[in-house]
Parts: structure tokens; sequence; C-alpha cells
């Protein structure tokens, strides 16, 4: 009987760590989805791989692209200690880094990577109004996350922190 219930004890903690790591990217994906009325960022996802069709792609690619945001919030949960400063401090450094990293690389990597290798995806040739809907995107899709974590953050640095 205890050998079951470790067992099963270890699988709900796992189901719990796979809907940690989910959830946020599933709940972004659903809101960034107005972008894909725009025909280019819906062309964008229609010929990534490895579905080369949008709706699959987009929830693919929406839901791995929290991960690290995700990741790196769980990793200074795990690593910094209970100092509410210093907990606020890495929080900040975690969410403005990903989401400078985000605003600057994404369109940077849809526009000159993808071509590159094979994936053209602009049929109206990457001009400046691709560049401001993919820098609008970026900036929409890291602001769900850079958001939250400065609000954590904020709470984290308050007098008697969490």
């Amino acid at each position: 009987m205890v050998l079951r219930q470790s067992i099963a004890e270890r699988a709900v903690g796992w189901l719990w760590f796979v809907a940690a790591l989910l959830v946020p990217g599933v709940v972004a994906t659903a809101l960034w989805s107005p972008f894909l009325l725009s025909d280019r960022i819906e062309s964008l996802f229609a010929t990534l791989p490895p579905f080369d069709a949008p709706a699959p792609s987009y929830v693919l690619f929406g839901t791995c692209a929290s991960l690290p945001y995700v990741v790196g919030f769980l990793a200074v949960l795990a690593a910094v200690g209970p100092d509410g400063v210093a907990l606020s401090n890495a929080l900040l450094d975690v969410g403005l880094t990903l989401s400078v990293l985000y605003v600057v690389g994404l369109p940077a990597l849809c526009v000159f990577v993808l071509p590159e290798v094979g994936i053209d995806w602009d049929r109206t040739g990457y001009g400046w109004s691709t560049w401001a809907l993919l820098i609008a995107g970026s900036a929409w899709y890291a602001a769900l996350f850079a958001v939250p974590i400065a609000v954590a953050s904020l709470v984290f640095a308050l007098p008697g922190g969490y």
C-alpha cells in the first residue's frame, strides 16, 4: 500500500510540474491570438515545421516560447534565498533580460534566420510593416510574462516579503 501511495504521489508531483511549465504558455498563447488576424503572422505559423499548418504550429510555438520565462522564474525561486530584496532583484533581472531578448531577438530571427534556412513566410518582402508587426507581437508576448514577474518582484521587495 505504501509503494502505491509513493508512486501516486510522484505521479501527481510530476503532473503539477508539467502543469506549472505549460499552463502559463497556454494562457499566453490564448492572449496573443489576436495577432493571428494578420495574414503575415498566420503565414509565418503556416510555414513553420513540423506541422505546416497555422493552428498546431501556433499552439506549439506559443506554448514553448513561454518556457524561458517559466523556467527562469522557477529557477530564481529555487536558487535565491527567501531574502525579499535579493529575490526581487533576481526576478527583475530574469524578466528584463528575457523581455529584451524577445523584443529584439524574435523579430530578427523571423526576418533574417528563417528565410536563410528556407522558411520564406512573408510575401510582402519583410518591409517596415512586417518589422513593426513582429516587434509589437514580441513586445506583447514579453509583456504577458514581464508584468506578472515585475508584480511578483514588487511583492517580494515589500517589507516582510511574501
